[in-house]
């Protein structure tokens, strides 16, 4: 047996116990990864199927061992779904489950923290590829895609320089208490899903076009919601089966792509990101990647305090040299402060928007609060960008859409 090292914790640096912990962090991150679900799948259960039938029972049955929170129902529709990810796409599902890696624990944390199912873990799968700074054209943003209303209407920052809809744990708080509230008026977690993509208000709709007294599930009001919004129940169910599957379909994980190890550090004064990669041995694609909210790479804390996430290994050796960091402000923040440059910014930001703008042909059985749902933008917005002054609309007529 190897005799153990005699130097004590007390003897260790800072810094040399920062990368202890590091390492520690990273490791139970990973076996939680790899452990997770797997005392519930069948060692003999592999895939060796032939016929459709064969292919049905097998995925029916292996979601049925499941132990979820949310009924995983199987019909034909939900096998399109599960093929998507573990066949066609199988390469950009082991990418976002190595993503996955850093920011499942995350999310699972805040699940059980609000009482919701963890199983709700995978929708930001469906919703942005697990990509933080995801941008869709309507302007939904971060994992959890929030339109900047409902982000700041659940405490989110959002302004020219920071947008906390790209902040992991800022944005997964804010979708937790969402949910939450949506369940607490649906009653029902496919429902919730249906009314998280579309919004209330189209489910709303669709429950009352099914008419009748009582109780609507997803199903009963299916063939009444938006297009895309069919399809989020069944991929929740594809993403939640990929997951727990995915090694019995050979999809390869690989390792994260964002350190699983990190901590923060406060800031109480303005900083540019680069004056930390600058002086300390972090890179600032990592910088980024841990801190996807900072829009301009400027953390611009002026009036209050902001953090900065760091590699945990980091942190100590971040806090040795902050004044060196602080003292390089006039440097890297010169295009920041200087009122030409962002004029200069403003002015693309302006253009981006006009290249950015799309023309729709209106259809048959069209209605402004159907076109701006699928769009994910507001009626009111499509009746200012096309100076409409009724929700009247004319089969052939052009709308204006700024993505």
């Amino acid at each position: 047996m190897e005799e153990p090292n005699e130097m004590s914790f007390t003897e260790l640096k800072p810094r040399q116990l920062d990368s202890l912990v590091a390492i520690w962090d990273t490791g139970i991150n990973q076996r939680s990864f790899e452990k997770f679900y797997r005392e519930f799948i069948l060692p003999d259960d592999e895939i060796d199927a032939k016929s459709d039938e064969q292919l049905d029972n097998l995925y029916a049955n292996r979601l049925r061992l499941l132990p979820s929170g949310v009924p995983l129902p199987y019909n034909a529709v939900v096998r399109k779904s599960i093929e998507r990810y573990v066949d066609r796409g199988r390469t950009t599902t082991g990418e976002m489950l190595s993503k996955a890696k850093y920011y499942f624990p995350m999310i699972e944390d805040a699940l059980l923290k609000y009482g919701l199912p963890v199983e709700l873990r995978v929708v930001p799968i469906i919703e942005s590829a697990m990509n933080p700074i995801a941008l869709s054209r309507a302007g939904a943003s971060g994992l959890w895609q929030f339109m900047a209303r409902t982000g700041k209407g659940y405490g989110l920052e959002v302004n020219s320089l920071v947008d906390e809809r790209r902040d992991p744990i800022a944005s997964t708080d804010a979708a937790c208490r969402y949910m939450r509230d949506l369940y607490n008026i649906y009653e029902d977690w496919f429902l919730v899903l249906a009314a998280y993509n579309c919004g209330p208000g189209n489910v709303n709709k669709a429950m009352a076009r099914v008419g009748g007294d009582g109780k609507k599930s997803f199903w009963d009001i299916y063939e009444y919601l938006p297009a895309e919004t069919r399809g989020y129940v069944p991929a929740f169910i594809g993403a939640l089966y990929a997951y727990s599957y995915y090694d019995k379909h050979n999809i390869k994980v690989g390792p994260s792509p964002i350190p699983l190890a990190v901590d923060t550090v406060s800031v109480n004064r303005i900083m540019h990101l680069e004056q930390v990669s600058s002086t300390i041995d972090v890179p600032l694609d990592v910088l980024r990647s841990l801190n996807p909210q900072y829009k301009e790479n400027i953390i611009p804390a002026t009036i209050k305090e902001y953090t900065l996430v760091l590699p945990r290994e980091m942190c100590t050796t971040y806090i040795e040299h902050e004044d060196e960091i602080m003292s390089k402000d006039s440097l890297y923040l010169k295009e920041y402060i200087n009122p030409a440059n962002i004029e200069k910014k403003r002015l693309e930001q302006i253009e981006r928007n006009i290249n950015n703008t799309i023309t729709y042909t209106v259809k048959k059985g069209d209605t402004l609060s159907g076109i701006a749902g699928r769009n994910r933008v507001t009626v009111a917005q499509l009746k200012k960008w096309n100076n409409l002054r009724s929700d009247r609309l004319s089969i052939g007529q052009k709308l204006k859409i700024i993505k």
